[in-house]
């Protein structure tokens, strides 16, 4: 049985026990503003607060996981960043039940790390993950520079960190970034069979080895990102962070001042 709900840039569905949370914004490449924010955060609430939620799964329409932070709604200082929740709601905050990412197309800036805030990725052969933040003056401050350099090698991550280069999906497997490939179009359909075997299982079990896996994580999480936060607070708060942002809306190469 299923049920679908949501608003106008959240889809949700219930499948048997699974809870897919669908970012539907297609023609802004499933970008990230403040109310997609805010739906999925609360999204990701609902499946933390139901029992008879036992596996949820985040995904993208229109065959794009996300392009990550909204760039065009950035620059008129809109933001995708909750407190005490982080980006998308969701980046900065221990969830509860096992979360798996299915990735189509692009996974890029926010995008990677809402993927890194779930528990396994699911991706199709064409997907492509990545860092981009540097090329608009900025940095990945909600999990890419805390989580990816635990995820893969510390060279590989900082390569990826510090160029903004693309990592494509293939090569993230063979790193141990993402769970399972699939062919283009199937992310969805091989992550649900995952879900269903997780789900499977007793729901003690799996809500006490989720629960293990967090607390070990979270305070260390939590340390990094503090750290993190205060070294990063000026790159966010300087004219080339703005200036990234406006160039990207406006089509244009940026003029960095270094400040």
């Amino acid at each position: 049985m299923s049920a679908t709900n949501g608003t106008p840039t959240v889809r949700t569905e219930e499948r048997d026990g699974i809870f897919v949370i669908t970012i539907d914004r297609p023609k802004a490449r499933n970008a990230i503003d403040g109310a997609t924010a805010h739906a999925l955060a609360a999204a990701v609430d609902e499946l933390d607060a139901r029992d008879d939620l036992l596996v949820g799964i985040l995904t993208g329409a229109g065959g794009i996981f996300s392009a990550g932070m909204d760039l065009k709604a950035f620059a008129t200082g809109q933001t995708p960043v909750l407190p005490g929740r982080g980006f998308a709601g969701i980046t900065r905050i221990a969830i509860n039940t096992p979360l798996i990412a299915a990735v189509e197309g692009y996974a890029l800036g926010g995008g990677t790390e809402m993927a890194l805030a779930c528990d396994m990725i699911v991706a199709a052969r064409d997907a492509t993950f990545g860092q981009t933040e540097v090329h608009y003056g900025i940095v990945p401050p909600e999990g890419g520079m805390v989580r990816l350099p635990e995820r893969i090698p510390r060279n590989i991550a900082l390569e990826l960190l510090l160029t903004g280069d693309p990592l494509p999906a293939d090569r993230a497997e063979r790193l141990g970034l993402v769970n399972h490939l699939t062919e283009p179009g199937a992310a969805l359909t091989r992550a649900l069979e995952l879900a269903h075997r997780v789900a499977h299982n007793a729901p003690l079990a799996i809500a006490a080895v989720k629960r293990v896996v967090n607390e070990r994580t979270a305070f260390r999480d939590q340390d990094a990102f503090r750290d993190q936060d205060r070294i990063v607070a000026p790159v966010l708060a300087s004219h080339d962070a703005k200036e990234g942002a406006r160039a990207f809306a406006e089509k244009r190469a940026p003029e960095w001042q270094g400040s």
